[in-house]
């Protein structure tokens, strides 16, 4: 990989590691709702689990999407009904202080599983392998999860750092209700892309 190629991958995880999407507006409510250290595994979820999915995808599963098309179809209207439920769990979440005691923000291995479902993360993917890692070499693809990786660890740590300090202004219930809507409802349109494709 050379230096050019190197640094235009950097750029790209940055800009689509840091931009909102489902993982982000999902880090930001649990940040709010939960604080930081409840979060952290959400956070190490995201981070690993896209960099396992990018290794994955590179080594071949997007061949499956090629040879049976209709699994990205199916893969789609999952997205779409999972993103649908989070959207819901987020906006009826429960006050920070009854959350202390009942609520839970997502597992590690639950994060890690979400980015199967997200439709942000698979671009991401696919953009990556195929313009960042054209020859699909193991080489290659471990290079672009390593830098989604360590890119993207600080991204999310931002998303969840800036939930708590909302919290700070979040401790009216009916505050706390209207940014956990608002989060839901933004969920619900970055899924916008997915449904009506340019």
């Amino acid at each position: 990989m050379t230096p050019e190629i190197l640094s235009g991958l950097v750029a790209f995880a940055f800009v689509s590691s840091a931009t909102p999407g489902p993982n982000n507006l999902m880090l930001m409510a649990s940040g709010a709702n939960y604080g930081f250290a409840r979060s952290i595994p959400h956070m190490a979820g995201i981070s690993l689990g896209f960099s396992l999915m990018i290794v994955l995808v590179g080594v071949g599963l997007v061949q499956v999407f090629v040879a049976y098309p209709v699994t990205h179809t199916v893969l789609k209207i999952v997205s779409i009904l999972y993103l649908g439920y989070l959207a819901w769990k987020i906006a009826t979440a429960a006050p920070l202080r009854r959350n202390e005691g009942k609520g839970r923000p997502m597992t590690f291995a639950q994060a890690a599983a979400f980015q199967w479902v997200n439709p942000k993360a698979w671009a991401m993917a696919l953009t990556a392998i195929s313009v960042y890692s054209p020859d699909q070499s193991l080489r290659a693809i471990a290079v672009v999860a390593v830098i989604f990786a360590v890119v993207n660890f600080p991204s999310v740590t931002l998303w969840t750092v800036l939930g708590q300090q909302m919290a700070r202004f979040l401790t009216n219930p009916q505050r706390l209700r209207a940014f956990n809507w608002t989060m839901a409802l933004l969920l619900l349109a970055s899924l916008y892309p997915v449904i009506w494709p340019a």
